[in-house]
């Protein structure tokens, strides 16, 4: 940490950054506070939190490691501005934080090779819409993001959303797994704040990278006070959609992430967010408290297909996981063989057992004493509902009751 050498500028951080301290104020309200002194007295304080300016050498599965509290970026050459919004962005790497040999690779590069000074500098036009400040929280590609990454994801966006000097919260994420952790975010934060996911399907390196764009639409909407009581959305390719529902539905193209039946919440012109309806959440969403949980029950996910293996069911309860997900063929159609080893686990390990479909949409009607229908979930988001089920301690009846609230 840089500390300043003058006098004046010794004493202001000593008035503003210990005493809080030694008070017990949290660290982001010192930091406002903070800032807030600096244009009371106008003195110019010159920060350094730079916090991972490039992780290029981080490998993938190896979470950026965190300290007790957040660890922020906050740039120095940029004054606070009082009448803007605060938005706090929280990165975790994915394409949009890609790095390739070559300007024209879209594909076979390095995800969460850049950190997130690096993601914020790339775009100044963020502080023509907010303070911005940035908070690493790992940096790798979203097929490893786990439970544990998820639930101090959760539990910093959390703290940040109840600080009254956020307005809003950004996350940006790989888009691989994008709408398991919005989802996930989704249920777990309780707020009216907007918190937005964005990524990106071209690296950062690319001709016409589609990051910097997104990352600018994200901020703006979340300082956008209409988007309040939407719940977590989704930002890419100028569209506005809710995390609940949304799902990618294109590995390569740009326009990926879709919610066929549901729609989107809105659009982008201009970076200026257009909002189709008034603020509205999807029927049936609960609500997890896991600010205190430190990792989540196993659920598996197992994919329906002709002449599957019906063991498979049994080996994945061997093998640890408390619950399953059934990525059926059709509305949630299983096999002869394959339904017995199911109502199997169910009936003597008390495997909780949910039913999807293979297909991108659709609806699972309610089940029998074989499990639960999904629904209009798709697999990914019933295993994230069903893993936060287990963890909340839901019995069977309180398990149909959620998965099949419509019945």
């Amino acid at each position: 940490m840089w500390w300043p050498s003058s006098p004046r500028a010794s004493a202001t951080l000593h008035l503003v950054f210990i005493h809080p301290i030694l008070a017990g104020v949290d660290r982001y309200g010192i930091l406002d506070r903070m800032r807030l002194y600096m244009v009371t007295l106008n003195t110019m304080v010159s920060l350094h939190f730079l916090a991972l300016a490039c992780t290029a050498s981080i490998g993938l599965g190896n979470p950026v490691p965190l300290p007790a509290r957040h660890r922020f970026s906050i740039r120095d050459d940029r004054a606070y501005n009082i009448s803007l919004p605060n938005v706090t962005i929280f990165a975790t790497g994915g394409t949009i934080a890609g790095s390739a040999s070559s300007s024209d690779q879209t594909t076979g590069y390095k995800p969460g090779a850049l950190g997130v000074d690096i993601l914020i500098d790339a775009v100044p036009q963020l502080w023509n819409v907010s303070n911005v400040r940035g908070v690493q929280v790992t940096n790798v590609g979203s097929p490893s993001i786990t439970p544990e990454i998820l639930l101090n994801l959760t539990q910093q966006v959390q703290r940040e959303l109840d600080d009254p000097y956020c307005q809003g919260v950004v996350i940006t994420h790989g888009t691989d797994t994008l709408e398991e952790s919005s989802f996930f975010v989704d249920l777990t934060i309780r707020s009216e704040k907007p918190v937005v996911f964005v990524g990106a399907m071209r690296p950062a390196t690319a001709i016409s990278a589609d990051g910097p764009i997104n990352l600018l639409e994200a901020v703006t909407l979340a300082a956008e006070p209409d988007a309040w009581g939407r719940g977590t959305m989704i930002v890419l390719n100028d569209r506005i959609a809710n995390a609940f529902y949304t799902t990618k539905s294109n590995a390569n193209s740009l326009d990926t992430f879709r919610s066929a039946e549901q729609g989107f919440l809105g659009f982008f012109i201009n970076i200026k967010p257009k909002f189709y309806f008034e603020p509205a959440l999807p029927r049936g969403k609960p609500y997890f408290d896991v600010m205190n949980a430190t990792t989540l029950p196993e659920v598996d996910i197992l994919f329906g297909h002709q002449a599957l293996n019906p063991t498979l069911a049994s080996a994945a309860v061997a093998s640890g996981a408390k619950g399953l997900v059934l990525a059926g063929m059709g509305a949630g159609g299983w096999t002869s063989a394959g339904g017995e080893v199911v109502q199997e686990m169910v009936e003597n390990n008390g495997t909780a057992v949910v039913y999807s479909r293979r297909s991108m949409d659709g609806y699972v009607a309610p089940r029998g004493s074989d499990g639960y229908g999904g629904g209009f979930l798709n697999p990914q988001k019933a295993r994230i509902m069903l893993q936060l089920a287990l963890y909340a301690g839901y019995e069977s009846a309180q398990m149909r009751t959620l998965f099949e609230f419509d019945a």
